[in-house]
């Protein structure tokens, strides 16, 4: 990593721990700087700050006391998690201390070239895609960001001669202001997140900031499929590298069931591994940035070709007696949703669908709807959906949990049918988080193989 002296014998506050501020607090001390932790777990449950405690570092647990500011630090690391209504946000922006996320840090002590990634939807399987590619095709990519990987820590640990692939969330980008990736992509933008952001425009301005820093030797792939990216593509320095499933571009395109990058063929959409329309815009995206990387159409192929996709991420799970299924628990608002159900045949599909209630109707989902061999819903949104597989006259069964579910449907399927988890809804009503109930489906799924 580079030795910048940027934070030597400067106070920097670390505001949130998880792994991008224990991440980040250890690459500051590693720089010099004078670091204070504060995070709102009480000290005696929070083994992180007691690891960081034994490493020299202070650290300040149960609250985030306004007083603490008045220490004068020159920079704050604010877990992306912690909204800018904080009060401890708030505050140092009242005092102008600068507030950055992690992956700003991890910009400035990189010696290596970033891809960045962003988008509403598909970034995580982009993102995966190209790391891939890249390394089948020869290059030494790390993965590093919002995919699990804290960006500081890779960026410490690799060199010039390493790519990091970087998927970025809008959250970690509204932290940025020197974060400069060489390559960029924007998956897509739909309307998501406006809990945190306010409003579309917010929203939409935090993913922007991606190309910020941006030049004209730079490249940034975007989705031209959406004619809100083709006025963005007008609004940047940086070398725009349109991809689209709709129409010939100076970049990917798709056409006529097959996948080209400027005029030159890659593969046929029928080898893509991944079924659905938006994995054809995620793939067009990966050979985007292979293409731009010199990577031969021979790695790009192999890869698109046998990857399985990201866990809970329309992530296949074989067979079970003849049954598949897919676990798309990831697939949290009506769009996923939409895009996943675009990949199967409708009459051989039982769709579990249902979770946390935000309010919102189903009417956008309808038409995705029509066909389906079946439902299985469940959650807060049960009267919701039950009513919308009534209107459309598809068989349903409303059940506790992915678990029963599954046991529940599984006698009433035939052979060649798929079962493909999918909610369009948030897990909170019922789990911790996305991933518990896509690990409870998968475990289920795996009992029925026995």
């Amino acid at each position: 990593m580079k030795k910048i002296t940027t934070y030597e014998n400067k106070k920097i506050l670390v505001l949130g721990l998880a792994r991008s501020g224990m991440a980040a607090a250890r690459v500051l001390n590693e720089l010099g700087a004078i670091v204070t932790v504060n995070d709102a777990k009480p000290f005696s449950e929070n083994l992180e700050a007691q690891e960081l405690l034994e490493e020299g570092i202070k650290v300040i647990c149960g609250g985030h006391p306004l007083e603490l500011l008045d220490e004068d630090f020159e920079v704050m690391v604010k877990n992306p998690g912690i909204r800018y209504d904080n009060p401890m946000v708030v505050r140092a922006l009242e005092l102008d201390i600068p507030v950055i996320t992690e992956i700003e840090l991890a910009y400035l002590i990189s010696e290596s070239a970033i891809i960045g990634i962003t988008g509403t939807n598909g970034k995580t399987t982009t993102t995966t895609l190209i790391h891939q590619i890249l390394n089948k095709g020869g290059k030494s990519a790390k993965l590093a960001g919002n995919i699990g990987f804290p960006a500081s820590t890779v960026a410490s640990e690799t060199t010039s001669s390493d790519t990091i692939v970087m998927e970025t969330s809008s959250f970690q980008l509204m932290g940025v202001r020197e974060f400069h990736p060489h390559i960029a992509v924007i998956t897509n933008i739909y309307s998501t997140h406006l809990d945190y952001h306010g409003t579309q425009e917010a929203y939409e301005a935090a993913k922007w900031k991606l190309q910020e820093k941006m030049t004209p030797s730079d490249f940034l792939i975007l989705n031209f499929n959406q004619d809100k990216m083709k006025a963005y593509a007008e609004q940047t320095k940086a070398t725009v590298v349109p991809f689209s499933t709709t129409e010939i571009t100076d970049g990917a395109y798709a056409l006529e069931g097959k996948l080209y990058f400027k005029g030159e063929y890659v593969m046929n959409a029928a080898q893509l591994s991944l079924p659905g329309e938006h994995n054809v815009e995620n793939a067009l995206a990966a050979i985007s940035v292979a293409k731009l990387q010199g990577i031969e159409n021979e790695a790009i192929v192999s890869i698109l070709s046998s990857f399985e996709g990201v866990r809970h991420r329309l992530q296949f799970l074989g067979e079970a007696h003849g049954r598949r299924a897919y676990n798309d628990t990831e697939a949290t608002n009506i769009l996923a949703a939409k895009k996943a159900l675009t990949g199967f045949e409708h009459n051989k599909l039982w769709l579990f669908v249902g979770g946390l209630d935000r309010g919102n109707g189903f009417d956008e989902l309808e038409s995705s709807l029509v066909g389906l061999k079946g439902m299985v819903i469940m959650g807060e949104t049960t009267a919701k959906l039950r009513a919308v597989a009534e209107k459309l006259h598809i068989p349903y069964i409303v059940t506790e949990n992915v678990v029963t579910g599954l046991n529940e449907v599984f006698p009433k399927t035939d052979l060649g049918d798929t079962i493909l988890l999918s909610p369009a809804c948030a897990s909170w009503d019922q789990y911790k988080n996305a991933e518990q109930r896509g690990d409870m489906f998968i475990e289920a799924f795996e009992n029925l193989k026995k």
